[in-house]
């Protein structure tokens, strides 16, 4: 069993509240709008990180992180992407791959809405954890905590941090 932290859109931001979450996982994923690699390597100081980079990201995040994630873990398909769309309306970029070979677990950032929904026509789940960071128009900072054991995903759960500083 593997517990997972999913984040996105942290802009440069982390604090004590995103860290005690971090501490409480096995593994951290970031969904993209890293901003600057604080962010990034203050997580990879503490658990096993898989990130992509989002659009606002330069060439140095870029460099580090890949556009697409595509992994396996506990006989769970996994793909994350920034800009990935969700179910009926998945970015053009993603559309035939997604749906010739579809993961189990989708996840994209971007939108700084958080969002959980099942894609009956592909069978896969779509995760959007909403934006952990200060920057941008939400005005409660999200993030998504759940398991993966065996092929299946366990204890979803969807954590509130403070208002937008």
């Amino acid at each position: 069993m593997k517990k997972i932290l999913l984040l996105s859109d942290t802009h440069s931001y982390i604090d004590d509240q995103i860290l005690k979450f971090v501490k409480q996982a096995d593994e951290v994923w970031h969904a993209g709008d890293i901003g600057d690699l604080t962010v990034t390597d203050t997580i990879k100081n503490l658990k096993p990180l898989r990130c992509v980079y989002g659009n606002i990201d330069g060439a140095e995040a870029r460099s580090e992180f890949p556009l697409d994630k595509k992994f396996s873990i506990e006989n769970v398909s996994v793909w994350m992407t920034h800009i990935g769309g969700y179910p009926n309306k998945y970015n053009l970029r993603v559309r035939e791959d997604i749906a010739k070979n579809p993961p189990k677990i989708f996840i994209s950032g971007h939108s700084h809405i958080l969002k959980v929904q099942y894609d009956k026509n592909l069978n896969l789940l779509h995760l959007n954890p909403g934006a952990a960071g200060n920057h941008g128009f939400h005005k409660v900072r999200t993030m998504l905590r759940f398991q993966i054991e065996q092929g299946e995903i366990k204890n979803l759960e969807i954590i509130e941090l403070a208002q937008r500083g």
